[in-house]
Parts: C-alpha cells; sequence; structure tokens
C-alpha cells in the first residue's frame, strides 16, 4: 500500500522494517479521537477560506461516514495501513475522491498525533475520575454503616491503638480522594491544543488555532509549535497519576488479604470475589486482591518505561514517542479494571465486627490510653509511660489483658490508679475520647466532609 510520505521514495519498505514502523496494531483506538480532531480542523479549514464549502461539507460528511460505519461494525479498522490516521485519510479518499486528499492541509502526523493523545487522555482522566467517584462512594458507604465497628489500629503491622473501621477507611477516602483531584488537576494543565503546530514549526496557512481549540474542547492552542509537537509531559503526568492510584489500590489490597487470613478473621470476602484451591477444598482465596496487588507493578513500569523513552530525546519528534502508547493503553486498561474490581469486591465484604471488636481489646492496645488516665491524675507522662510497660509485663507474665488485670496490681505499681480505670480503658472511651480533627472521635465530621464532597 502507497505511504503517505512515499513521494521521495523509490524502493519499497522491507517488510520487516514496515512491521517494526507500523502502529496500527494499537494506536487503532486513537480512532474517535482522530476523527474529532479532523473534523475540527476542517471546520477551521473552511472557516478560513482554505478549503470551500463544499469540499468541508463533502470532508465532513465522508469522515462522519466512516465514523458511522465503524461504530456499526461495518467498517473494520484493519489492512496494510501504517496507523490509524493513514488509515482514515485513505477510506475517506476512497470514499469521496479529491477532496478527501484535502483533509490534511495545513498539518503535520506530528500535531496530529499529539492532537488525538491529548483528546484520548482527557477522555480517560474523566473516566479514571468517574471511576474514583465511584470507589469513594463505597468507602463512604463502609464509614457510615461501621462508626461504631471497633478495630485496632496498627503500626509496624502490630496492634497499637483502638480505632474504627469507619476511621480505618476515612485514610483511603482521602487517598482516593487525592488520587481524584490529581486526575483533575493534570487535566487542567494538559488542556491546551498542539494542532497547527505543523511537523514542529507551525505552516503558511492562516490557520485559526485558538478556534479549533475552542472547537474540541480545549482552554487555547499551545503557545510553542515545537513543545506542541514534541511533549508529552502530560502522559507523564497521567500515568504518574495512575501508578499513585494502584499503589493506593494495592495497599487496601494487603489489609484485605491480611484481614482474611486464618489468623485475623476481620472481613469474609463474597464468593463472586474469592476462588478456591485445586487441591485443598477448604480454601477461599483472596486472589482479586493478590492480583491488584501484583498488577500495580505493570503501572510502574509504565510510568517509568516513558521517562526512559524521553529523557533523551531531542526536539522536536523523534519515532521512540511512539512507544507512548502501548504503554499507556495498558496502564489505562490496568487501572480502571482494577479501581472497579476493588469497588465491586468492597461493596460485597463483610466485616465480622465481633472478631474485629475482640481482636482490638487484645494486644494491649489502650495502653497508651491507661498512661493518659495517670496524666490525668497528675503523673508526668515521662512516668505514667513507665509505669504502664511494667503492667504490660505484669498482664504478659499472667496472660491477662489491661481490661482484665485486677485493680491490687494497677495499685501495687501506682497508688493513683482506682476503679473508674476500667472505664477509661474501654475501645469506647479509647475511641471517642479522642475528638480532635481527623481522630476516630470526631469521624461523624469526617464523614459529613466526605459526603459534602462526593455533593451528598
Amino acid at each position: 500500500m502507497a505511504q503517505l510520505w512515499g513521494g521521495r521514495f523509490t524502493k519499497e519498505t522491507d517488510a520487516l522494517v514496515y512491521a517494526f514502523n507500523a502502529s496500527l496494531s494499537f494506536d487503532r483506538r486513537l480512532f474517535f479521537a482522530d476523527v474529532e480532531g479532523s473534523k475540527a480542523h476542517v471546520k477551521m479549514l473552511t472557516k478560513q477560506g482554505i478549503l470551500t464549502e463544499e469540499e468541508g461539507a463533502q470532508i465532513l460528511q465522508g469522515l462522519d461516514g466512516i465514523k458511522r460505519d465503524v461504530e456499526n461494525g461495518s467498517l473494520a479498522i484493519e489492512g496494510g495501513y501504517e496507523d490509524i490516521h493513514s488509515f482514515v485519510e485513505a477510506v475517506l479518499t476512497e470514499r469521496i475522491g479529491e477532496a478527501g486528499k484535502k483533509l490534511h492541509t495545513g498539518r503535520s502526523r506530528n500535531d496530529q498525533v499529539a492532537t488525538d493523545m491529548r483528546l484520548y487522555i482527557r477522555g480517560e482522566i474523566d473516566e479514571t475520575a468517574a471511576l474514583l467517584e465511584e470507589l469513594l462512594c463505597e468507602i463512604l458507604a463502609i464509614m457510615e454503616a461501621h462508626k461504631s465497628t471497633y478495630m485496632p489500629g496498627f503500626t509496624h503491622l502490630q496492634k497499637a491503638q483502638p480505632v474504627t473501621v469507619a476511621h480505618h477507611f476515612g485514610a483511603y477516602f482521602s487517598m482516593f480522594k487525592r488520587d481524584r483531584e490529581r486526575l483533575k488537576s493534570v487535566r487542567e494543565r494538559m488542556n491546551v491544543c498542539p494542532l497547527g503546530s505543523g511537523a514542529l514549526a507551525g505552516t503558511t496557512y492562516p490557520l485559526d488555532r485558538e478556534y479549533t481549540a475552542e472547537l474540541l474542547g480545549f482552554d487555547g492552542a499551545c503557545t510553542n509549535s515545537i513543545d506542541g509537537v514534541s511533549d508529552r509531559d502530560y502522559v507523564l503526568e497521567y500515568l504518574n497519576a495512575l501508578a499513585i492510584t494502584m499503589m493506593h489500590l494495592s495497599r487496601l489490597s494487603e489489609e484485605i488479604i491480611i484481614w482474611n487470613t486464618n489468623e485475623y478473621r476481620f472481613i469474609e470476602l463474597d464468593d463472586t470475589y474469592a476462588t478456591g484451591s485445586s487441591i485443598m477444598p477448604q480454601k477461599k482465596n483472596p486472589d482479586i486482591a493478590e492480583l491488584i496487588r501484583g498488577k500495580t507493578g505493570r503501572v510502574f513500569g509504565a510510568a517509568q518505561s516513558l521517562l526512559v523513552v524521553m529523557k533523551g530525546l531531542p526536539l522536536a519528534y523523534n519515532k521512540d514517542m511512539q512507544e507512548d502508547k502501548e504503554l499507556t493503553f495498558d496502564a489505562i486498561d490496568t487501572t480502571k479494571g482494577c479501581i472497579r474490581l476493588m469497588t465491586g469486591m468492597l461493596s460485597s465484604l463483610t466485616f465480622r465486627a465481633p472478631r474485629m471488636e475482640q481482636s482490638a481489646g487484645q494486644g494491649f492496645a489502650n495502653a497508651t490510653d491507661a498512661a493518659d488516665y495517670l496524666v490525668g491524675k497528675g503523673v508526668p507522662f515521662r512516668d505514667a509511660h513507665g509505669v504502664i510497660g511494667k503492667l504490660v509485663l505484669t498482664c504478659m507474665e499472667k496472660g491477662l489483658s489491661l481490661d482484665e488485670l485486677p485493680l491490687e496490681d494497677y495499685r501495687a505499681v501506682c497508688p493513683a490508679f482506682d476503679e473508674d480505670i476500667y472505664e477509661a480503658i474501654s475501645l469506647k472511651a479509647c475511641v471517642e475520647r479522642r475528638k480532635t480533627k481527623g481522630a476516630p472521635g470526631a469521624v461523624d465530621e469526617e464523614i459529613a466532609a466526605a459526603g459534602a464532597y462526593l455533593g451528598k
């Protein structure tokens, strides 16, 4: 098949070289962005008198027909085309004749693909943000349902202080909220239009680049034509935003995996989000959470790979930049799929409240509150810390918790203790007395803020 650039060449491209150079197999997903960008370009060319009204209408009608036929399946994106741009232009020319050859007036494939990629990424950012909103709604539902479900909070994977499921999941709400806001920030910075930058130095045609940008929903045209065709910062920013989102999904997956173990038994995974063993009939494995944790590396790899691709490229366009697409497409598909799966898994999760509360009452998670009790009796905190440390050793020797330790054992170490120590170190008191902003006792305020953010 003749290439768009074939006029200067006297020999056919080697078949292996052609296959190595071609991108239709993966950039086909830019089809709708390519048609959208081409239609805006044609409208601008017509407005500027570069195309006649008849030519512009003919090309627009042809592009709409190609889009319709791809949508209904009567036209397949296949064949010996070098890329999606060649496919659209070749099919258009085949259908409408000479006018189709004027589609590319005043633009290069460099600014064309840069525009397509921005349109595509912008749409994917919006979809990813919408999926994160669904996940945030599910997390908020968990927070609202479990304000009084006590569980141990951990540091170093050791029981530290009691919290509630609502407060624990509030941390993930904050994480995924930042992820959503991060996407909005990337979208704002990337929303400029490179179309009209040409290969790198613009064009001699009297283009109205701001009009094209307006038609495509951009905030304006890029201010430098070289940067317009060579910039991939927005892809890198998006990939890094996806990588951070996947890191958060992986952390939550790790906790689900731990909570699902026989040793913890904090949760029950729904059968629809678990698998069994081919040899051990008793097993119910958290494979979905494990796969999310595992696939995080793929997204990290995509972000790092594109950084490596871009790090040594001179201005302006280089063919290396074609490598941005497969990496990005895979990272997008992986992240969106993992967000959907996490949302579904959380919606079907059962929390074993009695078991979580039992665990929170063990492991001396209320030791800090016992020390605070002594501070309230006038004992300096550093001395109180030492007293409780001794009492913990006593409990360990006797196989008791602080709640179970007799009052005489308390008083043997420090006479400031009284009967009210047991109320002071109850789970309810440990949680509810911590009312500073962001603490478990202020979870109602946290839930209200989360609901306001989601417009609920």
